[in-house]
C-alpha cells in the first residue's frame, strides 16, 4: 500500500507526514492511530512523498519477501532524502521490533525506529531526531492498546472500515513472529470500541471489520480478573448499533471459535456469514510442528459445525506449503483438506523461515525450493477449481451488496461484496456508493461475480 492520506486534516497542522503501510489490516490501523497522534501535533497526511517533512514505512515481518519488499523501498526513498535532508524518516511495526539493529546501521537514512507498542512516543522521538540524535523505542507492553484513540481514516472509501479490538498474539505458533514483534494479547475495553463504532456509524460508514490476531480470545476482564464480555457478546454489542451497519471479523483460531460466536452470527443478519479459518496444514503431525494445538479431525468437526448453524457461510483459508520435515503423504493430505472444505478463498504461501521463530531454532528447513514451489501450486490448482465452481453455483441467484466504490476496470461498473465477502461487480446506472442493492448473478468468474441489479435496499 503507497502513501495513504487522511480524510480530513487537523486544523494546526503546520508541517506534512506520509505513510506508506505494508502488512495486513492490523497495520492498517496502526497507521491510522499512528496518523492521529501525529494530528495532535500540527502533521497532516500527504499522498505525495516529496512534499513530507516525515516519513514512515509501518512494515511487515511475516514472510521474507515482505521485508524484502520493504528494504527495496527504502533504498527508493534514500533518493528522496537526498533532494530534502531535512526529512526525517521512520521505520515502524514489526520490522522495526524485530530488526532494530540491523536498520539503523545498513540504511543511514533512517532515523527512527519504532515498535507497535510505542506510537504515543512519536512526537518525543521526533524532537530527539531534531536535536541530532536517532530515536528508537521498541519496548513491547502488556498494556498498550491505544483503546482512547480515535484513529484518523486514511485513504478511506467512506462505506468500510477496520477496528482494532486487541492486540498481541498468545498462541506462539511455531512459524510466526507476531508474538515476538507485537507482544503478549491484551483486549481493549469493550465500550471503547463500540464508541469507535458507533463513531464511524454516525460518519456514515456501512462496514466494520473488528481486527484481532485471533479475534476469538477475546475478554475483557474487570479487576477480579473475571471475564465480564467475551468475543460473541462484543459482536452482538457492535451488532445492535443499527441493521444498516455490517459487522465482519479477522482472524478466528480453530482451537478457539466457539458455538456461541456462531449463533450470534445467525441471530443478527447485519453479522456477515464469513470466517476466514487458518488451516496452515492439513496433516496432523506438522499442525503439531506447527503448535496449532489442533488436529485435522478438530479442524474438520469445527468446519462442519460451522455449516450446520451456517449453511450459507463463507469459508476462507490460509496455507503453507513444505513446512519443515513435511512428506509427500502429509503433502497430500492437504490437498485432501482443500477438496473437503471447499473453501471460497484461500492465501497460500510457500514455508518462510522466519528468524528467531520457534521453528527456526528447532526444526531444519529441509524442503528443496522446487518441491514447495511444486506443492503450493498443486494447491493453488484445487483451491482455483474449487472458488470458480462456487461462484458458478450462485449464478442466477440473488445477493446482498453493499457498494464500495468503482470496479478496477471501468468508471462504468460499481463494486461491493455480499455477505459471504465475494466481490460483485455490476453495471453502475445511477446507483451510489454506500447503497445496499440486490444484484441478480449472471456470470461468474474464479475471483468475483458478476449481474445488474435489481432492488435497491432501503432500511
Amino acid at each position: 500500500m503507497k502513501g495513504i492520506v487522511a480524510e480530513k486534516a487537523p486544523e494546526n497542522a503546520t508541517r506534512n507526514l506520509y505513510i506508506e503501510t505494508y502488512g495486513c489490516a492490523m497495520n492498517v490501523a496502526d497507521s491510522e492511530v499512528v496518523a492521529s497522534i501525529m494530528a495532535d501535533k500540527g502533521f497532516k497526511t500527504t499522498s505525495k512523498i516529496d512534499e513530507a517533512d516525515v516519513v514512515f514505512v509501518n512494515t511487515c515481518s511475516i514472510r521474507d519477501n515482505a521485508e524484502a519488499t520493504v528494504w527495496g523501498r527504502l533504498r527508493e526513498i534514500k533518493h528522496q532524502k537526498k533532494q530534502k535532508p531535512g526529512m526525517i524518516v521512520g521505520v515502524l511495526g514489526c520490522m522495526a521490533e524485530r530488526l532494530k539493529t540491523q536498520l539503523l546501521e545498513k540504511e543511514q537514512i533512517i532515523d527512527i525506529v519504532v515498535g507497535p507498542d510505542a506510537y504515543r512516543d512519536i512526537p518525543q522521538l521526533i524532537t530527539q531526531v531534531e536535536e541530532g540524535q536517532k530515536a528508537v523505542n521498541v519496548l513491547l507492553s502488556r498494556e498498550e492498546t491505544y483503546a482512547e484513540i480515535t484513529p484518523v481514516r486514511l485513504s478511506s472509501n467512506g462505506v468500510t472500515s477496520f477496528i482494532s479490538i486487541m492486540r498481541g498474539c498468545d498462541n506462539m505458533c511455531s512459524f510466526c513472529v507476531v508474538p515476538f514483534t507485537r507482544g503478549r494479547e491484551r483486549s481493549r475495553p469493550s465500550d471503547s470500541i463500540v464508541r469507535e463504532a458507533e463513531i464511524l456509524y454516525q460518519q456514515g460508514y456501512k462496514e466494520i471489520t473488528l481486527l484481532g490476531q485471533n479475534v476469538d480470545s477475546y475478554k475483557e476482564e474487570n479487576e477480579a480478573g473475571e471475564v465480564v464480555c467475551n468475543f460473541a457478546q462484543l459482536l452482538e454489542k457492535v451488532a445492535l448499533l443499527g441493521p444498516d451497519l455490517r459487522i465482519r471479523f479477522s482472524s478466528s483460531h480453530p482451537k478457539d471459535i466457539t458455538d456461541e460466536v456462531l449463533y450470534t452470527m445467525k441471530k443478527y443478519p447485519n453479522i456477515c456469514n464469513y470466517i476466514h479459518f487458518p488451516l496452515q496444514s492439513g496433516n496432523s503431525r506438522v499442525l503439531k510442528l506447527m503448535n496449532r494445538t489442533y488436529d485435522r479431525e478438530w479442524f474438520k468437526m469445527r468446519l462442519d459445525k460451522i455449516r450446520e448453524v451456517l449453511p450459507d457461510c463463507g469459508i476462507s483459508t490460509d496455507v503453507i506449503a513444505g513446512f519443515c520435515t513435511e512428506t509427500e503423504e502429509e503433502h497430500q493430505d492437504t490437498l485432501e483438506m482443500f477438496r473437503y472444505g471447499r473453501f471460497n478463498f484461500a492465501f497460500m504461501y510457500q514455508y518462510s523461515e522466519r528468524p528467531g521463530t520457534l521453528a527456526a531454532r528447532r526444526y531444519a528447513d529441509d524442503i528443496p525450493a522446487d518441491v514447495k514451489n511444486r506443492r503450493l501450486q498443486e494447491i493453488i490448482a484445487i483451491q482455483h477449481q474449487v472458488s470458480l465452481e462456487l461462484n458458478q453455483a450462485e449464478v442466477g441467484k440473488v445477493q446482498t451488496v453493499l457498494i464500495e466504490g468503482f470496479s478496477k476496470k471501468s468508471d462504468q461498473e460499481l463494486r461491493g461484496r455480499n455477505d459471504q465477502n465475494t466481490v460483485v461487480i455490476f453495471p453502475k446506472e445511477h446507483y451510489q456508493k454506500g447503497q445496499y442493492v440486490k444484484v441478480l448473478v449472471e456470470r461468474a468468474t474464479q475471483t468475483s461475480l458478476i449481474g445488474r441489479v435489481i432492488e435497491e435496499i432501503k432500511f
